[in-house]
């Protein structure tokens, strides 16, 4: 599984947790889902970066040949 979309289920699941956390009024829950869908942002950024850097890798690649 790639990193964006490891993020993006993490975003999906920290999206659910803090509506359920809202819902109940659990903000221990509430925080947790907030916290899941910070840790799907960076994931996404992790994933993009790497992504630009493969570009790069492989354009440089290319210009040897």
């Amino acid at each position: 599984m790639s990193m964006k979309n490891e993020g993006a289920k993490d975003k999906v699941t920290g999206k659910a947790k803090e509506a359920m956390g809202k819902m109940t009024g659990d903000r221990r829950k509430e925080a947790e889902g907030k916290a899941d869908q910070a840790k799907g942002k960076a994931k996404d950024a992790m994933g993009g970066a790497r992504d630009r850097a493969d570009g790069v890798k492989d354009s440089l690649k290319d210009d040897k040949d």
